[in-house]
């Protein structure tokens, strides 16, 4: 049994799905029965119990689970945690050792992880916000300058392998989204809030927030004080502009710490989000390292 992608081009679009093949036709007879089949199509959209599908097919509940047993040892269903029959893999095949050849390049597939934590803003393979940077040029109360707008290049690289853009611009700088008042987005905002004013008017909503006092100097949380220039936030939470809507927030203390935290949901993301488990407002603490002592972050740890 080998896991691989089923690629669908519909138009322009490529999609995607999981597929489990075989090289013996026999491991697929177990597809060939009408009350199996009629249990795929119950659990297709949702898992139920087998005392579910059998109430519902009319069927004795130990026949019901005698087919399951069959679908599972073939790799076709599993029992979720709740006790409830659900499909492993929504395609089968058989495949015979030839025939490969080269594709242009496609989406990949995202990790579900990942693919959790962005969204809505990834959407159905479709990037569905905007990336909003400080402005390069002096604004705000401190008249700050933004030096970390750069890293909304590397960060839209990295999720471009997973989805396409869509006609109009997705990065924005600050300025650019108070003006013609955009907050109503799914964002997602680099940069602290000293130098990004969109990370500054959410920074109280933040479940780990900046502390305004002196510029910004710490991120404080429960008593604890992180000061150092590489520590940074990565968090999730409702738009308080639109519940409806994410804003995904990527915020050092200083422009260090913001690297840090692009190398963090980049490179280390399984590391960061281990906790993260769909909360609707999440936030935590990381700091930036150089492990190879060429002077610049190369890595993170996570503080809390």
């Amino acid at each position: 049994m080998k896991k691989k992608l089923l690629v669908e081009k519909k138009g322009e679009k490529f999609f995607v799905k999981d597929i489990v093949t075989y090289e013996n036709p026999e491991k697929l007879k177990v597809l060939l029965n009408e009350t199996r089949v009629k249990i795929l199509k119950l659990i297709s959209k949702n898992p139920k119990k087998p005392s579910d599908i059998a109430r519902t097919l009319g069927i004795h509940e130990q026949k019901v689970y005698y087919h399951i047993r069959q679908l599972k040892n073939a790799g076709i269903v599993k029992l979720n945690e709740k006790g409830e029959c659900e499909i492993e893999y929504p395609a089968f095949g058989i495949e015979l050792p030839f025939g490969e050849r080269k594709v242009p390049s496609i989406s990949q597939r995202i990790d579900k992880l990942l693919e959790s934590f962005f969204s809505p803003i990834i959407k159905n393979g479709i990037f569905n916000g905007l990336i909003v940077t400080g402005s390069p040029d002096p604004h705000g109360p401190y008249k700050a300058i933004a030096r970390d707008s750069h890293y909304g290049i590397y960060l839209g690289m990295f999720l471009g392998q997973f989805c396409e853009f869509p006609n109009n611009f997705i990065i924005k700088t600050d300025v650019d989204i108070n003006a013609e008042k955009e907050e109503k987005n799914n964002l997602i905002l680099i940069g602290g809030p000293g130098t990004n004013l969109i990370t500054a008017k959410i920074n109280k909503y933040l479940p780990i927030h900046f502390n305004e006092k002196n510029y910004w100097i710490s991120i404080e949380n429960n008593g604890k004080v992180y000061t150092s220039d590489t520590c940074g936030i990565i968090a999730k939470i409702k738009n308080p502009f639109d519940e409806n809507k994410k804003i995904i927030v990527l915020a050092g203390l200083k422009v260090v710490g913001t690297k840090a935290c692009i190398i963090g949901i980049t490179k280390f993301y399984k590391k960061i989000l281990r906790k993260y488990k769909g909360k609707k407002n999440w936030a935590c603490v990381i700091q930036g390292f150089d492990l190879d002592g060429d002077g610049k972050i190369d890595s993170i740890e996570v503080l809390e």
